[in-house]
């Protein structure tokens, strides 16, 4: 999958946790449209917007009607209930991001995952007709399209 290419159809993003706040921002100033999970409970969604070229972040209680993609720094065991929302929400793309880097470290745009695991996880998102993306960092892609548009 040429991932230059499928952010041309994306308008949505959900953001389910994040390594670092560049990963909301960075998709907030290419243009995007960012909601953002960030609480435990069933309000703790988050628009963020531009004003005036500065991100802000306002409390918007509940996830986006539909998005295109859900990106998830979360760990594979919910792998099912992210599937589930982006069943529900009529996303195309699956972006998970371990934080680990090749040797197993903690690396916020890190994102090595065991092979097995990998493996397990890229299937169980396929075969729920989805696209399944872990690599590369989501913020390196989306810093070259701020540069290519």
């Amino acid at each position: 999958m040429n991932l230059k290419d499928m952010f041309k159809t994306v308008d949505t993003v959900l953001v389910i946790d994040w390594p670092t706040k560049e990963v909301p921002e960075i998709l907030t100033l290419a243009g995007f449209h960012v909601v953002v999970r960030g609480g435990p409970g069933p309000e703790g969604y988050s628009a963020y917007e531009l004003n005036s070229g500065e991100v802000v972040v306002r409390h918007v209680g509940r996830p986006p009607e539909r998005a295109d993609v859900i990106y998830s720094y979360r760990p594979v065991s919910e792998l099912p209930e992210t599937i589930a929302t982006a069943k529900a929400l009529q996303a195309r793309t699956i972006w998970t991001q371990s934080g680990l880097s090749a040797a197993g470290v903690k690396d916020p745009k890190g994102c090595w995952v065991p092979g097995e695991e990998l493996r397990l996880a890229r299937n169980l998102v396929q075969s729920a007709g989805l696209n399944y993306v872990t690599e590369p960092y989501i913020g390196d892609v989306v810093r070259e399209l701020r540069v290519s548009r």
